[in-house]
């Protein structure tokens, strides 16, 4: 035993001789190469770690989005035969996904599909498996054993002729992620080991002329060799050898702080990505739904109201493909993507919405309020009174004419944006119908999640009111969703259009958004050249008010081309001409039959 430890005594002698030995160029050249190895290292690592996750991710992402599909007729041929489906593989060429098919007993029919080796698809696969995996990946196996595959099952649409329910089953393979990975594991190395050797040669040289000062080179030195990236050189004199040396190795750390920085903003990249798509593809989702629920409880019957649930469902379905492929966009505030304007009417967008928060919450009444100004008569008559359509109680509305916002989003418009168009004659009589220059989609968006923010801020039956009017003054359009809850506290009205902010931090509660809907409403209305004003209901609430360009008059010409102008704060004197939505009601047995009129808009 005592030999053992005479052995051990005389390596740590050799070795502390060895240390003690070796040049003072080579202890700096070594701890710096060292140091700069494991920055390199560990920012490689972390980086590709985050690589494939972020891979895997959107790898998945397509996926969900592609299991829903009717992906199956596109790889296979479909006949009916006395009511039973027979698939067989239509030979299309081929395609980087899988697609198996099973039947109401959950025995696999057919697959088809992919342009290498094929995953090992489970030999039943039950309904109830089906809908208890909804939006759920699974992982499979290549049947020859040399890959691994993502998959997610969904229904299969209906087939016509088929009254029993079919399983799709859609594979992807992570081939194409570990190809990635592995392409950029092999350049960062290459980068890595050309960095590490200009880093160990530099040092090297600077060394040689550091003769003195070298205990304050040694201590940071070996602080950073410990994990402590945070150190830098201090008491830098360019002019000496040592202040050469700290320059030096401030710069290397500079350039692992900078790596770690840009894989941060990737992570929040991608964060931000994922609280965009949740936020967004909820209010369509929740809407179809309402129908379907009120379709299973007979709510719905007779097929004019059939039909227009059928409608409102497929324009939400293709609403949430327009917005997964403008969440990246939405993602990136410098960038947004050119909007094409059109003339739209406000007044079926908010008989629209009223319908949607009715089959969301029926216990709500949801009124919408025409305040569209009467058209211009021959002789004077009696003013027409402003009718209401309503989803709850049939409800007539008043429109106040002057009240003080207390926030306003309006862009300033630029001689720059502005393109140049050749003269024409403009419409000297004001515009009574409220249809303005917008993206039809964009405004149905806004207004959508204006009344989610109402119906998650508010107690669950109080009333909410949807008002279309026009601002003759202005030359602009306006929606405005009115609550009766609580209100905006004025000190918060600065803050709730900002992005991820929200007064309730939790996201489990119910009133515990992501904070995207508010900033998602200004960025749409900022880039239509529109305004925003937030204001207190009469006996309580908030009421939100939405304006865009009138597509008669000179707002028609002055914003032909449409981008994104910075946000400024109005003057109070300038707010007075907006309207707010009053609280006296009064009933008329014709208020029905008004709200219904199609020829109102």
């Amino acid at each position: 035993m005592a030999s053992v430890h005479a052995a051990h005594a005389r390596r740590g002698d050799r070795v502390t001789s060895w240390w003690r030995g070796t040049s003072l160029r080579a202890k700096v050249t070594g701890v710096t190469v060292a140091v700069l190895a494991v920055g390199l290292l560990a920012a490689g690592l972390g980086t590709g770690v985050f690589l494939r996750n972020a891979q895997i991710a959107a790898l998945d992402q397509y996926l969900l989005q592609l299991a829903p599909t009717d992906v199956a007729s596109t790889l296979m041929s479909v006949e009916v035969i006395d009511g039973v489906p027979h698939f067989a593989e239509a030979g299309t060429t081929a395609t980087q996904y899988f697609v198996a098919v099973y039947g109401p007993d959950g025995k696999f029919i057919a697959s088809a599909g992919g342009s290498g080796p094929a995953p090992a698809f489970p030999e039943t696969f039950t309904l109830e498996q089906t809908l208890s995996n909804l939006s759920q990946i699974l992982e499979l196996e290549a049947d020859d054993g040399s890959g691994r595959f993502h998959a997610s099952a969904d229904f299969l649409p209906p087939i016509d002729g088929v009254m029993d329910n079919y399983t799709q089953m859609v594979a992807l393979p992570l081939s194409g992620v570990n190809q990635t990975v592995a392409n950029y594991i092999g350049i960062y190395t290459i980068l890595a080991l050309l960095t590490i050797l200009a880093g160990a040669l530099a040092t090297r040289w600077l060394v040689t002329l550091a003769f003195r000062s070298l205990g304050q080179v040694e201590d940071t030195a070996m602080s950073i060799a410990a994990g402590d990236l945070s150190q830098r050189m201090g008491d830098i004199s360019p002019g000496t050898e040592v202040g050469r040396l700290k320059t030096a190795i401030n710069a290397m750390l500079d350039r692992i702080d900078q790596a770690l920085g840009q894989r941060d903003a990737t992570v929040q990249q991608m964060r931000r990505f994922i609280g965009d798509a949740s936020h967004e593809l909820r209010t369509p989702l929740v809407t179809v739904r309402g129908y379907a629920e009120l379709y299973r409880m007979g709510a719905i019957s007779g097929d004019e109201q059939t039909a227009q649930s059928m409608e409102r469902i497929e324009k939400e379905a293709i609403r949430m493909g327009g917005l997964v492929e403008d969440l990246l966009a939405l993602a990136r505030l410098d960038e947004r993507r050119d909007i094409v304007v059109t003339a739209v009417d406000l007044r079926p967008i908010a008989r629209d919405a009223a319908l949607d928060a009715r089959a969301t919450s029926p216990e709500r009444a949801v009124t919408v309020v025409d305040a569209t100004p009467p058209a211009p008569a021959a002789a004077p008559t009696e003013p027409a009174p402003t009718t209401t359509a309503t989803t709850g109680a049939v409800r007539r509305g008043s429109i106040a004419d002057a009240t003080r916002s207390l926030l306003r989003r309006r862009p300033k418009p630029s001689v720059d944006d502005m393109r140049e168009v050749p003269e024409q004659s403009v419409r000297t009589a004001p515009p009574r119908d409220p249809i303005v220059l917008g993206d039809e989609n964009r405004i149905r968006q806004v207004v959508a999640n204006l009344l989610g923010n109402a119906r998650r801020y508010t107690p669950a039956g109080t009333p909410i009111e949807l008002a279309t009017g026009v601002d003759d003054e202005a030359g602009m359009g306006w929606i405005a969703v009115v609550d009766h809850g609580e209100g905006v506290p004025e000190q918060l009205r600065e803050k709730i259009f900002q992005r991820f902010w929200r007064a309730d931090t939790s996201r489990t509660r119910e009133t515990g958004g992501s904070g995207l809907g508010l900033s998602i409403v200004a960025s749409v209305v900022e880039a239509l050249h529109g305004s925003i004003e937030v204001t207190d209901t009469p006996g309580g609430g908030a009421t939100f008010r939405v304006a865009f360009p009138l597509v008669q008059g000179r707002a028609a010409v002055e914003h032909l081309l449409i981008q994104t102008q910075p946000l400024r704060r109005l003057p109070a004197a300038d707010t007075d001409a907006a309207g707010d939505i009053a609280p006296d009601t009064a009933t008329g047995a014709d208020a029905g039959a008004d709200a219904t009129d199609p020829d109102r808009g």
